[in-house]
């Protein structure tokens, strides 16, 4: 099993910080407050490109309901390379590390 942060694709005329705050609800059932964006990143698969933008979130309220996935798992920064990352999430994951002191 690959690791992959929550998000999905950003609906017509909806931002990236309005579709990270949607998906969030709807994967997880938490509100959240999305205080900064982090570089996006292109990965190319075989098949197709995907653009990834990473916000860094902070939450504001809910109750945690999985509702799309597996299994979820809070982690410290420093943390992060202990998981199996799907290949378009590593660059994503790499960002959030070099922050971790600020974190």
């Amino acid at each position: 099993m690959k690791w992959e942060f929550p998000g999905g694709k950003i609906r017509e005329g909806e931002s990236a910080e309005d579709c990270i705050v949607r998906e969030i609800r709807e994967e997880l059932g938490l509100e959240i407050e999305a205080d900064a964006v982090l570089p996006s990143h292109i990965h190319h698969y075989e098949h197709v490109s995907i653009e990834l933008i990473p916000f860094l979130c902070r939450l504001a309220g809910g109750k945690l309901e999985i509702a799309e996935h597996v299994a979820v798992k809070w982690l410290r920064p420093e943390n992060l390379g202990d998981l199996d990352w799907a290949e378009a999430d590593v660059a994503v994951m790499d960002a959030v590390q070099k922050l971790k002191g600020i974190l």
